[in-house]
Protein backbone atom coordinates (compact mmCIF):
# COMPACT_ATOMS: atom_id res chain seq x y z
CA UNK A 1 0.00 0.00 0.00
CA UNK A 2 0.82 3.55 -1.32
CA UNK A 3 2.32 5.94 2.38
CA UNK A 4 -0.08 8.35 3.10
CA UNK A 5 0.45 11.66 2.10
CA UNK A 6 -1.23 13.34 4.84
CA UNK A 7 -2.20 12.04 8.03
CA UNK A 8 -4.51 13.25 10.69
CA UNK A 9 -4.39 11.78 14.39
CA UNK A 10 -6.49 12.55 16.66
CA UNK A 11 -7.64 16.01 15.73
CA UNK A 12 -9.74 18.04 17.82
CA UNK A 13 -11.24 21.56 17.16
CA UNK A 14 -13.51 23.99 19.53
CA UNK A 15 -14.88 27.07 18.01
CA UNK A 16 -17.21 29.40 20.48
CA UNK A 17 -16.91 27.15 22.72
CA UNK A 18 -18.59 24.64 20.85
CA UNK A 19 -16.89 20.93 19.91
CA UNK A 20 -16.60 20.86 16.43
CA UNK A 21 -15.20 17.50 16.30
CA UNK A 22 -12.35 15.05 18.06
CA UNK A 23 -11.03 11.87 18.31
CA UNK A 24 -11.05 12.24 14.55
CA UNK A 25 -8.20 9.84 12.33
CA UNK A 26 -7.27 9.61 8.86
CA UNK A 27 -5.00 9.10 5.94
CA UNK A 28 -5.36 10.30 2.80
CA UNK A 29 -3.48 8.31 0.11
CA UNK A 30 -2.24 8.80 -3.53
CA UNK A 31 -4.79 8.17 -6.08
CA UNK A 32 -8.28 8.49 -4.23
CA UNK A 33 -10.82 11.43 -3.71
CA UNK A 34 -12.12 11.37 -0.44
CA UNK A 35 -15.25 13.91 0.22
CA UNK A 36 -15.53 15.14 3.93
CA UNK A 37 -19.71 15.23 4.54
CA UNK A 38 -21.55 16.03 7.07
CA UNK A 39 -24.45 19.15 8.18
CA UNK A 40 -24.06 22.42 8.01
CA UNK A 41 -21.81 23.70 11.55
CA UNK A 42 -19.96 20.18 11.60
CA UNK A 43 -16.27 21.76 11.01
CA UNK A 44 -15.67 20.47 6.91
CA UNK A 45 -14.93 23.76 6.31
CA UNK A 46 -12.72 24.14 9.37
CA UNK A 47 -11.21 20.87 8.95
CA UNK A 48 -10.01 21.93 5.23
CA UNK A 49 -8.27 25.30 6.86
CA UNK A 50 -6.80 23.14 9.08
CA UNK A 51 -5.27 20.65 6.97
CA UNK A 52 -4.46 23.21 4.66
CA UNK A 53 -2.16 25.04 7.45
CA UNK A 54 -4.49 28.25 7.64
CA UNK A 55 -6.27 27.88 10.80
CA UNK A 56 -4.05 26.75 14.70
CA UNK A 57 -6.80 26.56 16.63
CA UNK A 58 -6.66 22.78 16.90
CA UNK A 59 -4.99 19.31 18.87
CA UNK A 60 -3.70 16.43 17.52
CA UNK A 61 -1.14 14.99 15.02
CA UNK A 62 -0.70 15.57 11.30
CA UNK A 63 1.88 14.03 9.01
CA UNK A 64 3.14 14.88 5.82
CA UNK A 65 4.79 11.72 4.05
CA UNK A 66 4.97 9.91 7.46
CA UNK A 67 6.89 13.34 9.21
CA UNK A 68 5.26 15.63 11.72
CA UNK A 69 3.84 18.61 9.19
CA UNK A 70 5.38 21.28 11.50
CA UNK A 71 8.48 19.42 10.36
CA UNK A 72 7.69 19.29 6.18
CA UNK A 73 6.25 22.77 6.31
CA UNK A 74 7.79 23.99 3.70
CA UNK A 75 7.53 21.05 1.67
CA UNK A 76 4.08 20.67 2.65
CA UNK A 77 3.01 24.06 1.14
CA UNK A 78 4.85 23.61 -2.13
CA UNK A 79 2.92 20.14 -2.72
CA UNK A 80 -0.49 21.18 -1.76
CA UNK A 81 -3.09 23.45 -3.62
CA UNK A 82 -6.26 24.74 -1.45
CA UNK A 83 -8.59 26.21 -3.11
CA UNK A 84 -11.81 28.16 -0.54
CA UNK A 85 -15.31 28.43 -1.10
CA UNK A 86 -15.19 31.41 -1.91
CA UNK A 87 -13.40 32.16 -5.19
CA UNK A 88 -10.37 33.98 -3.84
CA UNK A 89 -9.73 36.25 -7.00
CA UNK A 90 -9.40 39.90 -6.99
CA UNK A 91 -11.97 41.93 -8.88
CA UNK A 92 -9.98 44.54 -10.08
CA UNK A 93 -7.81 41.93 -12.27
CA UNK A 94 -8.73 40.19 -14.99
CA UNK A 95 -9.02 36.40 -15.45
CA UNK A 96 -5.32 36.34 -16.97
CA UNK A 97 -3.98 38.82 -14.15
CA UNK A 98 -5.68 36.60 -11.47
CA UNK A 99 -4.09 33.26 -12.91
CA UNK A 100 -0.69 35.03 -12.96
CA UNK A 101 -1.00 35.92 -9.27
CA UNK A 102 -2.48 32.13 -8.10
CA UNK A 103 0.56 30.66 -9.89
CA UNK A 104 3.05 33.56 -8.55
CA UNK A 105 5.40 31.69 -5.95
CA UNK A 106 4.86 28.30 -7.27
CA UNK A 107 6.35 27.58 -10.88
CA UNK A 108 6.73 29.33 -13.95
CA UNK A 109 3.33 29.27 -16.62
CA UNK A 110 3.56 30.52 -20.34
CA UNK A 111 0.45 33.26 -20.87
CA UNK A 112 -0.30 30.40 -23.57
CA UNK A 113 -1.32 27.95 -21.05
CA UNK A 114 -2.94 30.35 -18.82
CA UNK A 115 -4.81 30.87 -21.76
CA UNK A 116 -5.75 27.17 -22.24
CA UNK A 117 -6.90 26.65 -18.47
CA UNK A 118 -9.43 29.82 -18.97
CA UNK A 119 -10.57 28.24 -22.20
CA UNK A 120 -10.73 25.10 -20.73
CA UNK A 121 -13.51 26.91 -18.08
CA UNK A 122 -15.20 28.00 -20.56
CA UNK A 123 -13.49 31.54 -19.95
CA UNK A 124 -12.14 31.88 -23.94
CA UNK A 125 -12.68 35.34 -24.79
CA UNK A 126 -13.37 36.79 -21.36
CA UNK A 127 -9.23 36.49 -20.09
CA UNK A 128 -8.70 40.26 -20.41
CA UNK A 129 -12.04 41.42 -18.64
CA UNK A 130 -11.81 42.66 -14.99
CA UNK A 131 -13.24 40.30 -12.79
CA UNK A 132 -15.81 42.76 -11.34
CA UNK A 133 -17.93 42.43 -14.86
CA UNK A 134 -18.12 38.74 -14.61
CA UNK A 135 -20.95 36.88 -13.11
CA UNK A 136 -20.23 34.55 -9.85
CA UNK A 137 -20.29 31.41 -12.11
CA UNK A 138 -17.45 33.16 -14.27
CA UNK A 139 -15.67 34.30 -11.15
CA UNK A 140 -15.52 30.46 -9.92
CA UNK A 141 -14.25 29.51 -13.54
CA UNK A 142 -11.17 31.52 -12.95
CA UNK A 143 -10.45 30.00 -9.63
CA UNK A 144 -10.93 26.45 -11.10
CA UNK A 145 -8.66 27.37 -13.99
CA UNK A 146 -6.02 27.11 -11.19
CA UNK A 147 -6.77 22.89 -10.75
CA UNK A 148 -5.76 22.80 -15.01
CA UNK A 149 -2.55 23.69 -14.52
CA UNK A 150 -2.23 22.56 -10.97
CA UNK A 151 0.27 19.77 -10.63
CA UNK A 152 0.82 19.77 -6.51
CA UNK A 153 0.15 16.18 -5.35
CA UNK A 154 -2.53 16.79 -2.64
CA UNK A 155 -5.72 19.15 -3.75
CA UNK A 156 -7.95 20.35 -0.73
CA UNK A 157 -11.40 21.99 -2.05
CA UNK A 158 -13.91 23.78 -0.39
CA UNK A 159 -17.28 23.58 -2.08
CA UNK A 160 -15.69 23.34 -5.37
CA UNK A 161 -19.00 23.22 -7.43
CA UNK A 162 -20.48 26.59 -5.73
CA UNK A 163 -22.23 28.73 -8.59
CA UNK A 164 -21.37 25.63 -10.92
CA UNK A 165 -23.43 24.79 -14.16
CA UNK A 166 -24.31 21.26 -14.82
CA UNK A 167 -21.41 21.20 -17.69
CA UNK A 168 -19.35 22.66 -15.29
CA UNK A 169 -20.14 20.19 -12.40
CA UNK A 170 -19.54 17.49 -14.91
CA UNK A 171 -16.27 18.61 -16.55
CA UNK A 172 -14.71 18.97 -12.23
CA UNK A 173 -16.15 15.50 -11.63
CA UNK A 174 -14.36 14.21 -14.19
CA UNK A 175 -11.00 16.27 -13.59
CA UNK A 176 -10.88 14.87 -10.25
CA UNK A 177 -11.14 11.32 -11.23
CA UNK A 178 -8.29 11.76 -13.73
CA UNK A 179 -6.18 13.59 -10.57
CA UNK A 180 -6.81 10.30 -8.87
CA UNK A 181 -6.33 8.45 -11.81
CA UNK A 182 -2.72 10.21 -12.03
CA UNK A 183 -2.24 9.38 -8.44
CA UNK A 184 -3.02 12.94 -6.97
CA UNK A 185 -5.10 12.98 -3.90
CA UNK A 186 -7.93 15.26 -3.67
CA UNK A 187 -9.85 16.08 -0.33
CA UNK A 188 -13.61 17.85 -0.59
CA UNK A 189 -16.32 19.46 0.53
CA UNK A 190 -19.40 19.65 -1.59
CA UNK A 191 -23.42 19.51 -0.77
CA UNK A 192 -23.21 18.64 -4.97
CA UNK A 193 -24.51 15.07 -4.63
CA UNK A 194 -21.04 13.73 -5.44
CA UNK A 195 -20.95 10.50 -6.13
CA UNK A 196 -17.35 8.65 -8.33
CA UNK A 197 -16.17 5.31 -8.00
CA UNK A 198 -14.37 4.44 -5.34
CA UNK A 199 -14.82 7.46 -3.44
CA UNK A 200 -13.51 7.58 0.29
CA UNK A 201 -15.56 9.32 3.17
CA UNK A 202 -14.70 11.42 6.16
CA UNK A 203 -18.13 11.98 8.31
CA UNK A 204 -18.49 14.83 10.48
CA UNK A 205 -20.99 15.19 13.08
CA UNK A 206 -22.76 12.46 15.23
CA UNK A 207 -20.29 9.99 15.63
CA UNK A 208 -17.75 11.03 13.64
CA UNK A 209 -16.81 8.26 11.36
CA UNK A 210 -14.34 7.74 8.39
CA UNK A 211 -14.01 5.60 5.64
CA UNK A 212 -10.47 6.11 4.52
Amino acid sequence: MSEPLLQAINLECERDERLLFQNLSFSILPGTVTRVEGPNGTGKTTLLRILAGLNDAWSGDLLWCGEPRSRQRESFLRNTLYLGHRPGIKPLLTPMENLRALMAGRRPVSDKLLSQALAGTGLAGFERVPCRNLSAGQQRRVALARLLIADEPLWLLDEVFTAIDASGVQAIEALLQQRAAEGGAVLVTTHHDLQLPGMNRITLGQGQNHEC
